[in-house]
């Protein structure tokens, strides 16, 4: 009889009534547990409570629950079984061992052998509380944190294959040298014994696998055997592995054996399933540092083929269960059709000497696009060459043109225009991962492509301020403040501005802010003046961010924990503002006490503004940066094009060597930058803003110094043009000198540089001693 489920038995996801093939006497389970369990519970009401889970095509598992503690059982299946399978003692052998040596995994609890009890040999383990993704595109998290996930699952399988056997106490675990002849031996036999139709495919994978193993087939390394993202828990809320589960097919044997097996899914037949990112280069890459192995891994392709006969040996066993009725899987019975791709996806990976996840790439890259940011970077190409190149100079000549300081923010017709046809492309808020669905290297990429025009991150709504506000919103934000600014940012019908800079201090230091925000009630009052606060003076600003300092700090709080951000919904500017000569922004003057009734702090609350504001500033900065690749870009086919068409002393520019030699630097400066602004965007992707900060600080000083360079080699090419409105590099070199001094100086950031540097120094340094 099955007990009713309880209401915290319903909440467990993942899990359904015992399906009726896997029933047992719960009550004998139960009698059994409360006699050899230590802790299990005895005597509170009710009976045990027990849920299948609905995943794992092997070992059936179950969730049991009794007076508020949770338990895990696996055991094997009911009916025949295949020779040598559903070893569920040696799955507790080894998480017995591992998790004393401290390896994340459920810990074991107690192993039964009397099949007595419930019908067959089970195991219970503890529960652990966490997430598990059974989709292993991991849609349910935005690509930084998915990255983040995959990071933490390839350190845990090169942590497991550190282990040395005698330290485990697993010695004789495995069966010694062969493993990978015994694996092909073994599933060829497996599925022999499981076909229920002849697939040429498997026999000629299998006939390969035997003629080209491995010749250090001696590799006697404890490995999973069924490593992937699905068998692991991961902690609610953080990208750290918790508990790898399902140990059923470990041994000892060849480690490559695991890592091809658990990134073989970035080469599943299209119909099956194609994963993007991250891209398998980087996640053997991780995996070969961990382990201090080289990234040369010699017969990668054996192991990959190995995986796929192995994936397709395991789906026709799922389907040969289904067929006698004893599957553990609900949707065993579409396990069939799954076979003859996969067999031949192994034929096709055994013949390959190169391996890269994304079929756009070539060997010679190092970082790589997923399909859909290499997809929408040719879509950006494409409406940038129809549409925002032949309206760039009526725009910039609307902005040039001397009107009324009042009129200056008023948008041009054609702008308005163009933002409408990027909306209606699908070119929109680009810049914002868990919109977009692209990664920080993905649109490092795009940004630089609109970095060549002055007009184009505006007209994609990619542009600053806004980006780094909407980013605050939407990390910081309430839902309520969300409604009322981010998703009228998001959609265009508003702008916003920034306001940190102040007059009377060096803003470089914000512990020398004057401005004060101070709580009156259930509001603030902000006083003190703030200037380049950018795109304030737009009739469309609605709304803006404001740096300030509080007054009620506990003193052992530093100055710059004191920092709060603050939503205010009016701002009124009093000056304008030039830069290098040309309108760039206007000032704020003291905010009167009315302005300021209506301002809401954000979501962390009093004394977190530094910290706010520095989550706001990582992919921020890098998006300015890969921008201003893009106008060197630029820039730098103006030099070109000037050298080729003017002449002096006899001969055309580009033939003085000092002009030569200036294209050169050129190019080599801008590779420079851009390899460094890259890295930084994966670093951003697999492991967060906060630990890329160094390279982030390092990208800020490095890019505006290289593009600077190019923009003053293409003014002194073109002469008394290059500074006047014929050619944009006035404008290009007004922005990016700019740059310096937006976002920390370079003289903040090369301190802070320089102390990391120092740090990481004396920790080599105590290593050695």
């Amino acid at each position: 009889v099955q007990p009713t489920a309880s209401p915290l038995m319903a909440a467990e996801p993942g899990t359904s009534e015992v399906r009726p093939q896997h029933r047992f006497d719960q009550g004998s389970l139960e009698r059994y547990l409360s006699s050899r369990l230590p802790g299990f519970p005895r005597q509170p009401a009710g009976a045990l409570a027990v849920r299948q889970y609905s995943s794992g095509q092997s070992n059936p598992t179950f969730y049991l629950q009794k007076g508020g503690q949770a338990f895990v059982l696996r055991k094997k299946p009911h009916g025949p079984l295949l020779p040598g399978a559903h070893k569920v003692d040696r799955e507790y052998r080894v998480q017995k061992a591992l998790f004393s040596a401290g390896f994340p995994v459920p810990e074991p609890l107690l192993y039964c052998s009397d099949v007595s009890v419930i019908g067959t040999e089970f195991y219970v383990m503890q529960h652990v509380q966490g997430r598990i993704f059974r989709d292993i595109s991991l849609p349910e998290v935005g690509p930084a944190e998915r990255s983040a996930l995959y990071l933490a699952m390839i350190e845990t399988l090169a942590l497991l294959h550190s282990f040395d056997l005698q330290s485990l106490g697993l010695q004789g675990y495995g069966r010694g040298p062969g493993y990978c002849k015994r694996q092909v031996s073994t599933w060829k036999k497996q599925y022999d014994a499981a076909a229920h139709t002849d697939i040429p495919a498997m026999n000629k994978l299998a006939e390969w696998l035997a003629n080209n193993l491995p010749p250090d087939d001696n590799e006697e390394t404890l490995i999973h055997g069924d490593f992937r993202i699905d068998n692991i828990i991961f902690h609610p809320t953080e990208a750290r592995v918790l508990a790898v589960l399902d140990w059923e097919l470990s041994t000892t044997g060849h480690p490559l054996a695991d890592l091809a097996y658990a990134t073989q899914f970035y080469f599943w037949p299209t119909s099956i399933k194609n994963l993007e990112t991250p891209s398998f280069e980087e996640l053997v890459s991780i995996y070969c540092r961990c382990r201090r192995i080289s990234t040369a891994l010699p017969n990668l392709n054996f192991f990959l083929a190995l995986s796929y006969f192995k994936m397709a040996g395991i789906a026709q066993g799922v389907y040969a269960r289904y067929l006698i009725g004893n599957a553990s899987a609900e949707n065993s019975h579409e396990f069939a059709k799954l076979v003859e791709p996969l067999a031949q996806r192994g034929l096709e990976l055994s013949k390959r000497s190169f391996f890269s996840s994304t079929q756009h790439s070539t060997s010679g890259e190092l970082f790589h696009q997923s399909r859909k940011g290499h997809e929408i970077l040719l879509k950006v190409k494409q409406f940038m060459k129809q549409h925002i190149y032949p309206a760039e100079k009526e725009i910039i000549k609307y902005y040039t043109e001397d009107r009324n300081a009042e009129d200056k923010w008023k948008k041009p017709p054609l702008l308005e225009k163009l933002k409408e046809l990027a909306k209606a492309e699908g070119l929109w808020n680009l810049f914002l991962p868990d919109v977009s669905g692209l990664s920080q290297l993905d649109y490092a990429l795009i940004a630089e492509e609109t970095g060549r025009s002055l007009i184009a991150p505006e007209v994609f709504n990619c542009h600053a301020p806004d980006t780094g506000n909407m980013e605050v919103l939407h990390m910081y934000g309430t839902e309520e403040q969300k409604k009322q600014w981010l998703e009228p940012l998001l959609e265009g019908k508003i702008s916003s501005c920034f306001c940190m800079t102040e007059p009377d201090v060096a803003s470089s230091d914000a512990t020398n802010m004057q401005c004060s925000i101070d709580r009156d009630g259930n509001s603030y009052v902000i006083n003190g003046k703030k200037w380049w606060s950018s795109g304030a003076g737009n009739p469309n600003c609605k709304v803006a961010i404001v740096m300030g300092k509080t007054k009620n700090s506990s003193a052992s709080r530093t100055l710059l924990s004191h920092l709060v951000e603050i939503l205010i919904s009016s701002i009124s500017p009093l000056l304008l503002l030039f830069c290098y000569g040309i309108t760039s922004a206007w000032s704020l003057g003291p905010f009167q006490e009315a302005v300021c009734r209506a301002c809401f702090s954000f979501q962390p609350g009093e004394g977190r503004g530094f910290e706010i504001a520095q989550g706001r500033l990582g992919p921020g900065r890098i998006h300015h940066c890969m921008r201003s690749l893009g106008a060197a870009e630029a820039a730098l086919e103006i030099l070109c094009q000037r050298a080729a068409q003017r002449q002096t002393f006899g001969k055309k520019l580009y033939q003085h060597e000092v002009v030569a030699h200036w294209i050169a630097e050129c190019r080599l400066s801008i590779e420079q930058a851009r390899l460094l602004t890259l890295q930084t965007a994966r670093k951003i992707d697999m492991l967060g803003n906060r630990r890329a900060r160094r390279e982030v600080a390092m990208t800020k000083v490095v890019v505006p110094r290289a593009v600077l360079k190019v923009i003053d080699c293409a003014v002194q090419v073109c002469g008394g043009a290059g500074v006047s409105q014929d050619f944009p590099l006035a404008f290009m070199f007004a922005s990016i000198r700019t740059l310096r001094l937006a976002d920390g100086p370079d003289e903040v950031h090369l301190s802070t540089i320089a102390r990391w540097e120092l740090l990481d120094q004396s920790k080599k340094l105590t290593a050695k001693i």
